[in-house]
């Protein structure tokens, strides 16, 4: 079974789809090895730990492809990557579009901001008009083929012109082919409810970010909403960073990090990289 058709089957469940944000091979090889069926590639997260810098735009659609093809080429769980505004116009997206099916993803994330984007729990953003995104899931729509990779429309117009016509924009961007609805950063549980209530019969994404704009609830309660996909995008990224800055604070403190508690094993870490399995490898193939 293919990625796509993978994604495919687990958004046709009765039970909401929890998804962890991965930045990473290694946090996603973590995300699968802790029991999770599917991960999302995090622009934030990716630009964070690539550049050092915030999610504004500055990674290119090369370095994005290169991040999210090895992403979903160390792991064996289908991947979503976040593919921003898709890196241009419509003829944009289809050569990015074309190269995600390459690159194995399940599904892509395409927004209606300007380029280049900013984070979306973020203030100063824009967003393109709505014919011009309609356009550009048209074109993410044929260029896909028949490898059914699954595409998820992501509106930012709450934050630009309000509620309604993020629900608007929502309305036009599945009838244009878009196969989930990502309205981006509803402010209160009021504004959920209202999502949920407009698309009864549209998967539907919502985005956790811890200390973000959207109210922190738990999968539970955003399934009896009527959300179907629930993004836990930054969270891995944020746990990783406060272990680091707390190692190396010791670190520097002390001298040695032998008191230091939150390190997983080193043999449990070579087995998460599959150390035993490439020096199986290296026996076979050694010569004789």
């Amino acid at each position: 079974m293919s990625s796509p058709q993978k994604l495919r089957q687990l958004v046709a469940r009765p039970e909401i789809l929890v998804i962890p944000g991965v930045y990473d091979c290694l946090s996603a090889k973590l995300a699968e090895q802790s029991g999770f069926e599917i991960a999302a590639t995090s622009g934030f997260g990716i630009a964070a730990s690539t550049l050092g810098l915030p999610d504004y735009g500055l990674m290119t659609v090369t370095e994005v492809l290169y991040s999210v093809s090895k992403i979903a080429q160390s792991v064996n769980i289908p991947i979503i990557a976040d593919m921003d505004t898709g890196y241009g116009n419509a003829l944009n997206v289809m050569r990015t579009v074309k190269d995600a099916v390459k690159a194995g993803l399940a599904g892509i994330i395409l927004e209606d901001q300007e380029f280049p984007k900013k984070c979306g729990h973020f203030e100063g953003k824009r967003v393109i008009s709505t014919i011009e995104h309609v356009n550009k899931i048209r074109a993410a729509v044929q260029e896909r083929g028949d490898s059914g990779l699954v595409i998820i429309a992501r509106t930012d117009a709450r934050a630009v012109f309000g509620l309604e016509e993020a629900i608007h924009r929502g309305h036009v961007y599945v009838d244009a082919g878009a196969d989930v609805l990502f309205i981006e950063a509803p402010q209160s549980i009021e504004e959920l409810q209202a999502i949920a209530a407009a698309f009864p019969n549209v998967p539907l994404v919502a985005n956790i970010i811890e200390g973000g704009k959207t109210p922190q609830l738990s999968a539970e309660q955003l399934q009896e909403m009527g959300f179907k996909i629930v993004f836990f995008a930054l969270s891995t990224l944020l746990a990783a960073t406060k272990v680091m800055k707390a190692c190396l604070q010791e670190l520097k403190e002390k001298g040695t990090t032998a008191g230091f508690t939150k390190m997983v094993d080193f043999a449990d870490f070579k087995e998460l990289i599959e150390v035993s399995k490439f020096l199986d490898l290296e026996k076979q193939f050694r010569g004789q």
